[in-house]
């Protein structure tokens, strides 16, 4: 999971400063995005899980504040990094070693996010689309990648 929200969030940051390039963006229009994004990521979802109208009303409440949550300990280790690299005053050891530290522990504490949700999620969905979620969120990021390269390649001509 850790590798797909970073993947994603390289290829939204990758597509926001295609637009941005474009033309300004406002926090409006960057809330709009992300809006869509995560619908375009609920039908791709739908679709691959195969989910009843039901499985939809309980599902996406509890995956999208997953992600959330996974989204904020992955910005909460970022901010710590970023304040590290940005410092103007020496570092020390021991800021060192709690940056790193907090870098080393983020796949785990996705992991006990992931399991946390694991338990809600067969609450709502079959055994088989537990199994089939993973695959999915991983055809999503592969999906997007194909997008970008393509974006990528109408950018050079």
């Amino acid at each position: 999971m850790r590798r797909f929200t970073l993947l994603l969030i390289a290829v939204a940051a990758a597509i926001a400063c295609f637009t941005a390039s474009a033309e300004p963006q406002s926090e409006k229009g960057r809330k709009e995005w992300f809006r869509e994004f995560r619908q375009y990521k609920h039908e791709f979802m739908i679709k691959e899980l195969n989910l009843s109208k039901e499985q939809q009303e309980k599902f996406f409440p509890l995956y999208d504040e997953m992600d959330k949550s996974i989204h904020q300990l992955n910005r909460q280790t970022r901010a710590l990094e970023k304040k590290i690299d940005t410092s103007k005053e020496p570092v020390n050891d021991l800021e060192y070693e709690k940056a790193a530290e907090a870098l080393y522990e983020l796949k785990g504490k996705e992991a006990a996010t992931e399991m946390e949700y694991f338990t809600k999620f067969k609450t709502v969905l079959t055994p088989k689309q537990m199994y089939e979620l993973k695959k999915a969120e991983r055809k999503f990021t592969q999906e997007l990648m194909m997008q970008h390269s393509r974006m990528r390649a109408v950018k050079k001509k």
